[in-house]
């Protein structure tokens, strides 16, 4: 079990390893970085050095700080994690851990978790991604929420939907990255989002219909962000299918 600090820095939660500070991202099928490899409680993976021709050093410059790389759904799956929000901490583990919490079912999609929740009164599948700063729904319903200002997202190249990969990250408070178009600009909205027996209120914004369209191959709706995660405690056990919120 290793137990490191859990780093919120312009939206992203990220982790220091040997190689550097790597994004914990979830909606992320493929780690890249620095360095021939990573190693996660004693285990050592191959890193390769870009995704789709994104780089450390290019990605960065997208994020607003200095980081590594990213730790993806290739690595991240294969352990337990405990994301503690208000202690700062991430602990990762071949063995299982423990959480006190609601356990919600997870599926998958290419390695990217699916949550089942429900908005308005209707059922909505959505990928639960730690590296995106705010969620999203392409439901009709969005726009009848109370309204949360402005964001600007950006999506550089369109490699990974060729693959139907997600891959969401914040460059600032307003700003997210996502390999797959250029600039655009959502309205958001605050949306009150039932995961089990929890009503959770997330600021939405909307995809543009190319990016929707990455979406309806795993018959989803949305996406959950790292919001859920900066306040409690969360249980990531992706070998059990299941997620734990505290």
């Amino acid at each position: 079990m290793s137990m490191l600090k859990l780093i919120q820095d312009h939206g992203h939660l990220f982790i220091n390893l040997t190689a550097g500070r790597f994004l914990l991202d979830t909606g992320a099928p493929t780690s890249f970085g620095r360095g021939a490899s990573v190693e996660l409680d004693g285990v050592r993976f191959d890193l390769p050095q870009s995704y789709m021709g994104l780089t450390a050093d290019v990605f960065s410059t997208h994020v607003g700080c200095e980081t590594a790389g990213i730790l993806g759904g290739d690595i991240l799956n294969q352990f337990d994690l405990l994301f503690d929000g208000p202690q700062e901490q991430a602990t990762i583990s071949c063995a299982q851990l423990a959480c006190a919490g609601e356990a919600l079912a997870l599926e998958f999609f290419m390695d990217i978790p699916i949550l089942q929740t429900t908005i308005a009164g209707t059922q909505a599948r959505m990928f639960f991604d730690t590296g995106a700063q705010i969620s999203y729904f392409q439901g009709e319903a969005l726009r009848g929420f109370p309204a949360d200002g402005t964001v600007t997202d950006f999506y550089p190249g369109m490699g990974p939907f060729l693959t139907g990969g997600i891959v969401l990250h914040a460059l600032s408070t307003v700003t997210d990255f996502y390999p797959g178009m250029g600039p655009f600009s959502t309205d958001t909205f605050r949306v009150p989002i039932q995961l089990g027996a929890t009503l959770h209120e997330l600021r939405c914004g909307q995809l543009p219909e190319l990016l929707a369209m990455t979406l309806m191959m795993a018959n989803t709706e949305g996406i959950i962000g790292n919001e859920l995660i900066r306040d409690r405690v969360v249980g990531y056990f992706p070998r059990r299918h299941c997620l734990i919120l505290s």
